[in-house]
């Protein structure tokens, strides 16, 4: 592998009307501060952080998912970039006020 942890934003944006979506919600200024982040502190020979199509949890987003392990983060603000850098990515430790609770997203779609 390539990548020991792989970082995808999710920057989807719908047409106005629709449904939201993380594009609305500054998905490309959490990849801009995700990459920024990662090349600072010289973890991109190791970490991917790259723009990713819809993840299918808008009403939840802005989102990000973790790989290689499967972990969603929900409402993702500016702000919380580095608290996912250093304790996920740096760290191994997950975010838990950030997981995406997926019960909740379910009950959004009914």
């Amino acid at each position: 592998m390539l990548y020991t942890k792989h970082l995808f934003i999710c920057t989807n944006q719908r047409p106005e009307g629709s449904r939201v979506s993380c594009g609305e919600g500054h998905g490309l200024s959490l990849v801009a501060a995700f990459k920024k982040l990662i090349k600072d502190k010289q973890l991109n020979t190791e970490i991917r952080a790259q723009k990713a199509g819809c993840l299918e949890a808008c009403e939840l987003g802005p989102s990000v998912a973790v790989y290689p392990e499967g972990v969603f983060y929900g409402n993702v603000q500016l702000a919380d970039v580095e608290e996912i850098v250093t304790e996920h990515l740096e760290n191994g430790r997950v975010v838990e006020r950030l997981v995406m609770d997926f019960d909740k997203l379910r009950a959004l779609k009914k």
